[in-house]
């Protein structure tokens, strides 16, 4: 096989799973640490650049990578989180009730991966799960106009994005240490 042949075929079978859990996490850790109003000046909305291009087009990206490549799970959660973020850093004009909706349906989404992903282990069940929570709280910290729920609601998504973070990074070193270098059961 030639260079360019098996440049090809490695292209083709390349996994970009610890690529969508980097971005994932890293957004998540972004927007839930913003959230909760431990950097003095600094929001949500702050986040918005980032949400936009790291967590909505490099996780869509991620994700149709993912789908090509045949693995249907990791494929439509970084597609659809993808475009969950992408959606949320355009509509920072949106009213509560848009908003508070827009959340309780990627609730359910959530959801649906967290259930998906239950057997996949405890870091899927921790991400998926986390950010299902942080989401509820978000919806409605919204509706209710609760900050105090918004701070909570952001402290478990910075968690969800660790754990996702840890994920990715656990799966990298591994496989460049030829070893668990950080353990992940």
């Amino acid at each position: 096989m030639s260079n360019e042949a098996a440049g090809a075929q490695n292209a083709r079978s390349a996994d970009a799973g610890n690529l969508g859990y980097l971005a994932l996490g890293l957004t998540l850790l972004a927007y839930g640490l913003l959230g909760t109003g431990l950097l003095s000046g600094a929001g949500v909305k702050d986040a918005a650049g980032l949400a936009h291009l790291l967590g909505g087009l490099t996780l869509f990206i991620a994700g149709l990578w993912q789908l090509r490549g045949g693995e249907g799970f990791t494929g439509t959660a970084f597609t659809s989180l993808g475009a969950f973020w992408a959606v949320w850093s355009a509509a920072g004009s949106a009213s509560k009730d848009a908003a508070g909706l827009f959340l309780i349906l990627w609730t359910l989404l959530a959801l649906t991966l967290a259930l998906a992903g239950w057997g996949a282990g405890l870091l899927s069940r921790l991400v998926y799960g986390l950010l299902t929570v942080s989401l509820l709280l978000s919806a409605v910290a919204t509706f209710a106009g609760n900050a105090d729920l918004g701070k909570a609601a952001s402290w478990i998504a910075a968690v969800s994005g660790l754990a996702a973070w840890y994920w990715a990074a656990s799966a990298l070193t591994g496989s460049n240490w030829r070893r668990g270098l950080l353990p992940v059961k």
